[in-house]
């Protein structure tokens, strides 16, 4: 067979860091990335509407540019629409999952924090793997409300300051009552906060495994391509990538230029049409 196409889905530039990944673990591939940039951040909807938007907007993009697996690299439209995607569509999808257990199994001080989206922190999905895999840890579930928004806004070439982001971070540093502990694992539930790793780092109070769960993704949407039976270790040149955007809200000459660092250069802007009922902001406060 020649190389599979491969299609990487996010609300926005998040989806970039798995996107990163697979692409190391499978060059053969054909990719196409899109970005549903023009309703980010997809936490500003209800349940409903998310699920309605995700199918409006994969529905065309399938039909477009028929993969051979979609990957959702966002968790909070992986913890809600993937049911939905998998009994519309033929083809093998892969979802965003917290990195939970590997957190709570590297941890040797038994505290670990959950950063992620406050819709993703709310899922009961979420509060699920925590006692799934991390029943003997302190674990503390950190919701970020802003911190995917300044990943985008980096990636734009916006000035970023160190304040902002020490604000969203500064919940997720905890010390025992004893002051024997402290967190020494933060899993990044949000495939945003990886494009703000150096920062993160440079930033943190004390050092700290940050736990990444997009080259899990990248295994498991090699093994199943590999089930499919591409050969995706083949090195010979693929295609260009493609990437769709829903709105190109922010794309400026300094994105541009990002993205060409991930090899996206061949930029689409492809609106999609929903239903205004469907897009309805989720209540807040």
């Amino acid at each position: 067979m020649s190389g599979p196409v491969v299609l990487v889905f996010d609300s926005g530039l998040g989806g970039l860091t798995v996107y990163r990944e697979i692409v190391r673990a499978a060059p053969a591939a054909h990719f196409v990335y899109v970005a549903d940039d023009a309703v980010f951040p997809y936490g500003a909807l209800t349940p409903e509407a998310l699920v309605a938007r995700v199918n409006d907007v994969l529905d065309a993009q399938i039909a477009r540019w028929r993969p051979d697996i979609v990957v959702i690299a966002c968790h909070t439209a992986s913890t809600l629409v993937l049911p939905h995607l998998r009994a519309r569509h033929a083809m093998p999808f892969v979802g965003t999952v917290p990195a939970i257990k590997p957190a709570a199994t590297a941890s040797r001080s038994r505290m670990i924090s959950v950063l992620a989206t406050p819709g993703t922190v709310a899922r009961d999905y979420t509060r699920d793997l925590v006692r799934a895999w991390a029943g003997d840890c302190a674990v503390a579930l950190v919701g970020s409300r802003r911190l995917a928004s300044l990943a985008e806004q980096a990636m734009a070439g916006e000035a970023i300051a160190d304040d902002d982001i020490r604000a969203e971070l500064a919940p997720c540093f905890n010390v025992s009552a004893d002051g024997a502990r402290r967190t020494d694992a933060v899993v990044l539930a949000c495939t945003h906060y990886p494009l703000l790793l150096e920062r993160f780092q440079a930033l943190a109070p004390w050092p700290v495994d940050w736990v990444d769960p997009a080259p899990a993704i990248a295994r498991r949407t090699v093994d199943l391509l590999g089930k499919s039976g591409f050969d995706v270790a083949a090195t010979q040149g693929a295609e260009p990538a493609q990437m769709v955007l829903t709105g190109g809200v922010r794309l400026n000459p300094a994105l541009r230029a990002a993205l060409g660092e991930f090899g996206l250069r061949q930029i689409h802007i492809a609106p999609v049409a929903s239903a205004g009922a469907r897009l309805t902001p989720a209540r807040t406060g």
